[in-house]
């Protein structure tokens, strides 16, 4: 049995250790408090070093403003911030930092050396706090801006040590983390340092694609699609990647709002809605996001981690990412381009060119572009930083970012030209060729020659008929005779009372025949020739058994498992009008690349790929 104790108020040092604990959980956590202070800071060029997985030791070394003498004392207390001022500032909050929890919480689970310095002071300051306890407080000369050293993280508190991971995972955390910072901030350098090797180098140009490249390579760097749009006040720009981009898991989906990395559902359902029907059922899409809105929309003290986030209106913001990326994949020539075996060279990864520290001299631009061709030099780390000033002058890294962004220079080739296959003025000068395995039909079209998957297009087609009739509540019904008896069970019974509407409108003549049978007396004229008993009992069963009752996503699945059953198979023999019908047919579909499941319907084979495997051309 458990007695309560008496109470009594805990002391300073237990209070900003368990508040750590919502703040610290990991060195990722702690680069990305340091990292985001340094962008409230106005800094253009930002150096992040770890060694150990971050636990040993962490740096982030920013060109910012840098911090006065009189502030840094109480930068380190609880809920001492610069961001905000009362509770009204909460709903205009523009800062990236702004709940005064960060300094508190990382000085009071490690050993923490502050070395700062503004642009109008004469020297810097050095301060060292161990444990939330002060150590040590003097004037040094130091560069221009901020540099935090972080220790021992945990050294004081080893129950919460034991839980990190490996340092090499670890220092995975930290890695995903500086790209995201990378990718949600393009117009700023980032230079990453983990174990003295250099990870990755961001220029700092604002070229969202450039930073997409050095990241994750060439690939998907050109299998990108450009989003460009805006409504209802909320701005969207950046790339989503072709359907052929995809993975096993939501980690290629980046987005940022108002410059904040961040997790919604809201977003996450209305990229993955987007791409229903382009990727394969559990394949999640790439998405490099930018989304701008007034932050009287959106609350994100929601976490300590700031994370999270409310919008006011969520089925607004839903409804503007969904239909600005429904679109660009719509307006899109979605072919898969195939390659007559597997001869294609592995990637290189890019160079990591050798950037400087914010506070290391920089002449000009053109110099740093240069250091793409040459091999990178000796690492600097924190114990060769020489406490000397640069010659930054005062706006000098505002300046050469603008400089920055007139270099004109390109990291990958451009995508090629889309083919034109299914565009209407197009089919006249198809050539169907003929059907190769009882299941793939081949067309020639002027230098590419397409493999159509028979069973993958019918499928399509069925599934864009049937969806677009249950939409317009006008459904092609095809008359049984005889009609078909199906027993239903009293909990089946109970859900087709409550949908018999929908079902309906899905185009199923269904009556009670008496007691628990019922007769479906008509179908989908798409679907008929396939079993209608075993149909209507599978609609009835999913909806039994998932909770949300009759929700778009379910009839979706449904639609799409009933189009897959009906069509053609492969291995089925089909004669060349109906092969060229049914390609007609596709031409008309509003997604014809695609089946319901995210396969492909169509590939390509360019003229000059055959040519080069039969050794025509080098």
């Amino acid at each position: 049995m458990i007695f309560m104790g008496k109470i009594q108020i805990l002391d300073g040092e237990t209070v900003n250790q368990i508040a750590a604990g919502e703040v610290v959980e990991r060195p990722s956590s702690v680069i990305k408090e340091l990292v985001e202070n340094a962008i409230d800071a106005g800094a253009t060029a930002i150096t992040v070093e770890i060694a150990d997985g971050g636990v040993s030791l962490m740096r982030v070394t920013d060109n910012g403003s840098g911090m006065e003498k009189e502030d840094i004392r109480p930068a380190f207390l609880r809920h001492a911030t610069s961001k905000i001022r009362s509770i009204d500032d909460l709903a205009t909050i523009a800062s990236l930092g702004f709940r005064g929890e960060a300094l508190s919480s990382i000085s009071a689970v490690a050993q923490v050396e502050l070395l700062t310095k503004t642009p109008r002071g004469m020297t810097g300051c050095r301060y060292c706090i161990d444990g939330g306890e002060e150590k040590s407080f003097e004037d040094i000369g130091c560069p221009e801006g901020t540099t935090f050293i972080v220790r021992h993280l945990f050294y004081n508190t080893p129950a919460r040590k034991k839980f990190l991971r490996s340092a090499v995972t670890e220092a995975g955390y930290v890695s995903a983390l500086i790209e995201r910072l990378a990718l949600s901030h393009p117009d700023i350098s980032f230079k990453y340092i983990q174990q003295r090797q250099n990870r990755l180098n961001t220029s700092g140009s604002g070229r969202l694609k450039d930073i997409i490249y050095h990241i994750y390579g060439r690939d998907i760097a050109g299998q990108l699609l450009r989003v460009e749009t805006e409504k209802d006040g909320i701005a969207i720009d950046g790339y989503i990647g072709k359907p052929i981009v995809c993975r096993g898991n939501r980690s290629f989906e980046n987005y940022f709002i108002n410059g904040r990395y961040i997790k919604s559902p809201v977003i996450t359902k209305a990229i993955e809605d987007a791409y229903k029907t382009y990727v394969m059922v559990h394949k999640f899409p790439f998405t490099a996001l930018h989304l701008t809105m007034d932050t009287r929309r959106m609350d994100v003290n929601v976490h300590p981690t700031k994370m999270e986030v409310r919008f006011n209106n969520g089925e607004q913001v839903y409804q503007t990412v969904f239909e600005a990326l429904r679109q660009v994949l719509s307006e899109r020539e979605l072919i898969v381009a195939a390659s007559p075996g597997d001869d294609k060279k592995p990637e290189k990864k890019p160079v990591i060119p050798d950037m400087p520290e914010p506070f290391e001299k920089k002449n000009r631009w053109e110099q740093l572009v240069k250091t793409f061709a040459q091999p990178p030099r000796a690492e600097r780390t924190i114990k060769d930083v020489p406490p000397v000033p640069h010659d930054f002058g005062p706006g000098q890294g505002r300046q050469e970012k603008q400089e920055k962004q007139d270099i004109q220079y390109s990291l990958f080739p451009e995508v090629p030209q889309e083919t034109g296959l299914l565009k209407e003025e197009a089919r006249k000068e198809h050539h169907l060729i003929g059907q190769v395995f009882k299941t793939y039909w081949m067309v020639e079209y002027k230098d590419n020659l397409f493999i159509i998957d028979q069973h993958a297009a019918h499928e399509k087609v069925l599934y864009e008929k049937l969806m677009k009739r249950f939409r317009e509540h006008r459904p092609d019904i095809q008359q049984l005779m005889p009609p078909i008896i199906v027993t239903l069970t009293a909990a089946q019974e109970t859900v087709f009372g409550q949908y018999a509407e929908n079902f309906s409108h899905m185009g199923f003549e269904i009556e009670a025949f008496g007691g628990r049978e019922y007769a479906v007396r008509g179908v989908p004229v798409e679907l008929y020739g396939y079993d209608a008993k075993d149909m209507v009992i599978q609609i009835l069963d999913s909806l039994e058994s998932d909770a949300r009752g009759l929700n778009p996503d379910l009839i979706s699945d449904k639609i799409a498992s009933m189009a897959c059953k009906a069509a053609v198979k492969g291995n089925q023999a089909l004669s060349f009008p109906e092969a060229d019908a049914l390609i007609g047919e596709l031409l008309e579909a509003d997604d014809p690349y695609t089946c319901p499941h995210g396969r492909p319907t169509i590939i390509a084979m360019s003229k000059y790929e055959l040519e080069k495997k039969f050794r025509r051309i080098q």
